[in-house]
């Protein structure tokens, strides 16, 4: 595998990704940051992961910082603001201002909820013929109230786009409805036709694992499930990098922290409230450092 290649210049971009253990989504993260790499073209375009899946993004940070940048931007190659966003990453551009105090180092926001981004999947729906079918969207469970409901906000707004008859979300892991029971919901309702939809930059294991339960659904209902797929290396998907990353230079990211739950004490999670960046769940917190098997 190898990254986007690195020219000397004052500005840098490092995408950071979350890593996985499926070639074909690393690879397709690398093929993502090669397009923007093409849309700036007087920008030192690199991608690390923050595990799973190498290089790490720590020393490609300090690659880059070798090549004669003077400025990064780090920016979270992430959907939805959850702890990746909010702590892991933001701990990258505190350690790496630590490493390099003559580097500047700026923290880019996650890409969140975009029009460009929905479009995206709206354009899926309708060339797989699917637009008028009630509506499942699928996303990266999280431990975060506020990055959960914005995978709520994204099922509405590609619902209505497309004017599906119904609309419902689901999760491939750490919170409901998980995608099983996502897809019964379909079933009692007596649909016989549906859509999916991933709110995933790329694919991965949670991806496939998804797509198993989906075969395994329709093997049991009967119900026919049209798979509209997710973002991937879409050109489509890079406006939405650029400006993260525009915003960056800038100087003015903005971060939604008012549902945060870094900031509001939600029920169960109120031990979050305050805590400090890359410790707890995060990929950078000690039990995540440990040398790999």
């Amino acid at each position: 595998m190898s990254t986007p290649a690195v020219e000397a210049g004052p500005d840098g971009l490092l995408l950071v990704g979350h890593g996985s253990r499926c070639g074909e989504g690393a690879a397709e993260m690398l093929a993502l940051a090669g397009l923007v790499c093409a849309a700036l073209p007087n920008v030192a375009v690199d991608v690390g992961f923050l595990e799973m899946t190498d290089p790490p993004a720590g020393p490609v940070l300090d690659g880059l910082a070798a090549a004669g940048c003077e400025r990064v931007v780090v920016l979270p190659l992430v959907l939805l603001g959850a702890g990746h966003a909010k702590s892991d990453v933001p701990a990258l551009v505190l350690e790496g201002r630590r490493r390099h105090p003559d580097l500047h180092v700026h923290f880019g926001i996650p890409l969140g909820i975009s029009r460009d981004l929905v479009g995206v999947l709206r354009g899926a729906l309708a060339s797989a013929d699917a637009s008028d079918l009630p509506l499942l969207l699928v996303a990266r469970g999280t431990s975060d109230p506020d990055a959960n409901g914005d995978a709520h906000k994204v099922a509405r707004l590609l619902g209505e786009w497309v004017a599906a008859p119904f609309v419902h979300t689901a999760f491939t892991g750490v919170t409901a409805p998980k995608v099983s029971d996502g897809l019964q919901v379909f079933a009692r309702l007596g649909y016989e036709r549906m859509a999916v939809a991933f709110w995933f930059l790329c694919t991965g294991v949670l991806i496939e694992r998804a797509r198993a339960e989906i075969a395994a659904f329709s093997a049991a209902t009967g119900v026919e499930v049209v798979d509209a797929g997710y973002l991937g290396p879409d050109p489509r998907v890079v406006p939405a990098i650029v400006e993260r990353y525009e915003e960056a230079v800038r100087g003015i990211p903005a971060v939604n922290c008012d549902l945060c739950a870094y900031r509001a004490p939600w029920p169960g999670r109120e031990d979050r409230q305050g805590q400090p960046i890359g410790v707890g769940h995060s990929h950078l917190a000690a039990e995540h450092r440990q040398p790999r098997p």
